[in-house]
């Protein structure tokens, strides 16, 4: 699977100064963004939706927010980040990117934020991208905003391997959220609202659909 997925990122276009310097960064100071493969495939998902809102959850330095808005000019979005220092950044690159107009910046843990002060009241499309062990706590709290034939998006479903596996050889520290995000998978595929597909893109991405 490594081996194909450093294949595909060799024909992937080269991405420009500012988002290959995000890239670099991102690496050099261990910040998690998204693999460049299951990144750029979740773009491609998206312009085939053509979502006008797009809400994310976990923002980390704002790269995914920015790529997104890049990808779907007409698109607005609100994306939350909980860390301060990694807001901070994403403050500072959605200003050198001049997308603060397009992209709502909130400062907030998104487990207790006020969905009253986003820019839209539904999202067409929602993203998920942080705490994995919170992953179905983010799922209930806001899937209620995304209408019928909205997208919800899940990157790490794989958790670099660690949910394929038993949990006996799982580090002791990461039980729990493996096994949290285990039940959220189970939950979500039998999930009677939503038509879900796992694929095995970068580190495992579910795509569920709201009937």
């Amino acid at each position: 699977m490594k081996m194909t997925q450093s294949y595909i990122a060799s024909h992937i276009k080269v991405r420009s100064n500012f988002l290959a310097n995000m890239e670099q960064f991102a690496k050099v100071h261990h910040i998690p963004i998204m693999e460049i493969v299951a990144i750029e495939s979740l773009l491609q998902f998206l312009r085939l939706q053509q979502p006008k809102s797009i809400l994310e959850i976990g923002s980390a330095i704002g790269y995914s927010a920015i790529r997104m808005a890049l990808a779907l000019p007409e698109a607005v979005l609100t994306t939350i980040e909980k860390d301060d220092a990694r807001y901070e950044l994403a403050c500072d690159y959605l200003k050198q990117a001049d997308m603060t107009q397009r992209i709502q910046l909130i400062h907030a843990d998104a487990l207790e934020v006020d969905t009253e002060t986003f820019a839209q009241p539904q999202y067409e499309a929602l993203f998920i991208d942080a705490a994995k062990g919170q992953y179905q706590r983010f799922f209930d709290k806001y899937s209620p905003l995304v209408p019928s034939g909205g997208v919800i998006y899940c990157d790490n479903m794989l958790m670099h391997g660690f949910t394929e596996v038993d949990l006996k050889v799982v580090p002791r520290r990461k039980r729990t959220m493996v096994r949290n995000l285990q039940q959220f998978t189970k939950w979500l595929m039998n999930h009677e609202e939503f038509e879900t597909t796992f694929l095995p893109i970068g580190d495992g991405i579910t795509i569920s659909i709201k009937r």
